[in-house]
């Protein structure tokens, strides 16, 4: 990667740090998640996503736990935002 596009990264990256009075990003400290669970949980997420049965995605979302909705939503909102910022 090029030194312009970590400049770029970096901007963003602290943009979104700035823009995440989200109250939901606010709440993730207090979960009973660890990191190894995060981990382990975006990867299950992304695979789960590339499935082409929905009725499977929707399985395994819907047991999720509480902790865990919350860090997805998370991540998506923040995401988004992401992408957003990117592509001003």
């Amino acid at each position: 990667m090029g030194s312009s596009n970590e400049n770029i990264d970096n901007e963003v990256l602290a943009q979104l740090k700035q823009n995440n009075q989200i109250p939901i990003i606010e709440t993730l400290d207090n979960l009973g998640c660890t990191h190894s669970d995060i981990v382990m949980l975006l990867v299950e997420y992304q695979v789960m996503s590339e499935q082409d049965d929905d009725e499977v995605f929707d399985q395994w979302y819907d047991a999720l736990c509480d902790d865990k909705l919350k860090v997805l939503k998370a991540f998506e909102i923040l995401r988004a935002q992401f992408e957003r910022t990117v592509n001003e």
